[in-house]
């Protein structure tokens, strides 16, 4: 199954808060962005306090830090330096966590092939990137998201600039893909 929020991207360098959709778009599905370890869940943002399925998630994987974050002109400090960061590939050594609870904004991450992928966040929509993948985050023509992160521990926020081939956590992700390593909880 397709879903209407991942695609491959176009080679444009215009603006990136634009879908950079190829034409005809090329959607993906679910299975291929799990073969690269990302998951995705769609849950309901407007009761995440109570919401089990998140409770379930956050259990399950030992998710026990959680913080939210509103990215926008007005909201964050040192708007513009941070968006610019975010869009800069790189890598960490933990996975990256991003539950989507209003407004909206593009996670990009590399394929096997080193093309880019473009998931489309919105309300609702959680994902979760290994540790180890090459990604980048900006924000859509909205100008607005607010995200929940969670973390397994204390947060760490460093995140490792392109090229990071010899980092441990990118060695470990590259042999999980060539070794097709389960996963503990799969996304739908």
């Amino acid at each position: 199954m397709a879903i209407e929020q991942a695609w491959f991207m176009d080679d444009s360098n215009e603006d990136p808060w634009l879908p950079h959709r190829h034409n005809p778009i090329e959607l993906l599905p679910m299975d291929q962005l799990a073969e690269l370890g990302v998951l995705y869940w769609h849950l309901n943002p407007k009761d995440y306090e109570n919401d089990e399925e998140l409770r379930h998630i956050r259990e399950t994987r030992g998710y026990n830090y959680m913080d939210l974050i509103d990215i926008s002109p007005e909201k964050l400090e040192n708007y513009e330096e941070k968006l610019k960061n975010f869009y800069t590939e790189h890598i960490h050594g933990d996975e990256e966590v991003r539950y989507c609870l209003q407004g909206s904004g593009y996670f990009d991450v590399r394929d096997k092939e080193d093309r880019w992928i473009r998931i489309w966040m919105k309300a609702g929509d959680l994902i979760i990137l290994p540790a180890g993948i090459y990604h980048r985050f900006t924000l859509d023509t909205s100008n607005y998201i607010k995200l929940m992160r969670l973390f397994i521990g204390e947060p760490v926020w460093t995140a490792y600039n392109r090229p990071q081939e010899e980092h441990p956590a990118r060695k470990d992700y590259i042999k999980s893909l060539n070794e097709k390593v389960g996963l503990p909880l799969e996304g739908h």
